[in-house]
């Protein structure tokens, strides 16, 4: 008799996490296990997408097919994007030290844009990209216009909106600053994170900002990032680093750039370049056309 078949092990681990703990160690946990399954569930994607009968890394196409559904219900097990909001909203509660954009009003405020706007009578035009409160930016109403914006909406004044699916033509310079915090790191594949900075690079008026703010490890604990890769990968696109704030003994990075253009580099961003060995994460931008 034939022996039988063993069952393909799942290839998402379970973490048993409450979406709904406030407690920050589970807190981080459940937002890093969505980090790698949205990886993981954007290459079984594109594996779909690009099928050319040839055989997968997860084996057959049923068994990508089974895998990528293995993924989607882990992510709804964990409470989707809601609970990931949730968590990041927990986060920016004030026992907590606040939001980040307590930096960017700080940074703005240091370079006198809020008195010229009040001087000029204008208000300066920032676009909130992964927004979860609506009033983030209340306290600057009488110089700051804020258009708060994120994948999935907590509330009916953000905008329910992919960046990575705006018109360009109609968001061409049309921003003053646009706030990247705790996004890029968010998006799945590394090439749609160059492009989310390209786009950012294209929506900026011309002198205009962008505030991005990441986990520490992914600059500080990359094997393809160090913080000098990063800068050029940035002034590549057309940024100018401005501001920057971080402690080693911190978790979380903060960066005010300037609009430029593009400073021309003999190095490569558009492929992955092991620049530190040892335990090290996997996150890496990549600018590809």
């Amino acid at each position: 008799m034939p022996k039988a078949k063993k069952r393909k092990a799942p290839i998402t681990n379970n973490i048993i996490v409450d979406p709904s703990s406030s407690k920050p160690q589970a807190r981080r946990t459940l937002i890093r296990r969505f980090h790698v399954l949205l990886k993981k569930k954007a290459q079984l994607e594109h594996q779909l997408s690009n099928d050319d009968g040839s055989k997968h890394p997860h084996g057959s196409l049923t068994e990508v097919k089974l895998a990528l559904t293995e993924v989607g219900n882990e992510i709804e097990e964990l409470g989707g994007l809601e609970a990931y909001q949730r968590m990041s909203s927990i986060g920016q509660g004030n026992d907590r030290g606040g939001g980040s954009e307590k930096y960017l009003i700080s940074w703005l405020k240091e370079m006198m844009i809020h008195e010229t706007c009040q001087r000029l009578k204008q208000r300066h035009l920032l676009l909130e990209v992964g927004a979860l409160k609506p009033d983030n930016y209340r306290s600057c109403t009488s110089w700051l216009d804020a258009a708060p914006m994120d994948l999935k909406s907590r509330h009916p004044d953000i905008l329910e909106q992919d960046f990575l699916t705006l018109d360009q033509s109609s968001h061409r310079a049309k921003w003053d600053t646009i706030s990247l915090s705790l996004v890029l790191n968010f998006v799945p594949e590394a090439s749609d994170r160059g492009r989310m900075l390209r786009y950012a690079h294209n929506m900026l008026k011309e002198g205009g900002y962008l505030f991005l703010a990441l986990p520490l490890p992914c600059v500080e604990n990359s094997r393809y990032l160090t913080f000098e890769h990063f800068r050029l990968l940035m002034s590549s696109i057309g940024f100018n680093e401005l501001k920057s704030r971080w402690k080693h003994s911190g978790k979380m990075v903060y960066y005010l750039y300037e609009k430029t253009s593009p400073v021309q580099t003999e190095m490569d961003f558009s492929k992955k370049q092991i620049l530190r060995s040892g335990n090290r994460n996997n996150f890496v931008v990549l600018i590809r056309d």
